[in-house]
């Protein structure tokens, strides 16, 4: 039984699983079309639906039910503005590898310092290129874990969490041409192995 208006402004009544249920099934349709608007993509688009339903329900299930919709829709944003992150990150990882192919072996070389965004790299890709890129990244995630420590740090660092050289430098408590060193050959470590397997770089 939903809550009382007063129950509601004392603050006493909660939301019961039954009717935090019922609110997730009520918003469910309406929150896939606002995902999918977002993501171009219905795997991508349920898939925010359901992270911000676990985590509303993980973090939120004890609020008052009046609360809980714009809960939800703070949690569903946020969702969205991390998967547009990801995106963003993986569009540059397939760029990344394109633009290292044509420098060789140079050491201290960072490729994101050259890397040109003229076709819109960063933006959503589109559904048709969307399974060949999630391959490609599922590969590198894997690979990734295979990298000497400090090449991996200045990697994810630069290329995942979007911090320039001087910042990367400053973080890991080594020199910018360092931090080229350990990314150029990071880079060259994981193109050669997606070639290794068969991935054909853009």
């Amino acid at each position: 039984m939903l809550p009382s208006p007063q129950d509601i402004r004392k603050g006493i009544k909660l939301a019961s699983p039954a009717e935090l249920s019922h609110f997730l099934e009520s918003v469910e349709r309406r929150a896939y079309k606002q995902a999918l608007y977002g993501a171009r993509d219905e795997q991508s688009a349920l898939d925010i639906v359901q992270n911000a339903m676990i985590k509303l329900a993980e973090k939120y299930a004890d609020k008052p039910v009046n609360e809980l919709p714009m809960l939800f829709q703070r949690i569903l944003q946020n969702t969205l503005r991390d998967h547009y992150r990801r995106q963003k990150v993986r569009n540059t990882w397939t760029s990344l590898f394109s633009s290292f192919s044509t420098k060789g072996e140079e050491e201290a070389f960072d490729p994101l310092d050259i890397l040109q965004d003229s076709d819109n790299q960063s933006a959503p890709s589109g559904p048709e290129s969307s399974l060949e890129q999630r391959q490609m990244i599922a590969i590198i995630e894997k690979d990734l874990s295979q990298l000497p420590t400090r090449q991996r740090e200045a990697f994810l660092l630069r290329y995942w969490e979007g911090l320039d050289t001087t910042e990367t430098a400053a973080a890991m408590g080594c020199s910018e041409g360092s931090v080229k060193t350990h990314c150029s050959r990071a880079v060259h470590a994981l193109a050669k192995s997606l070639s290794a397997k068969g991935v054909e770089l853009p």
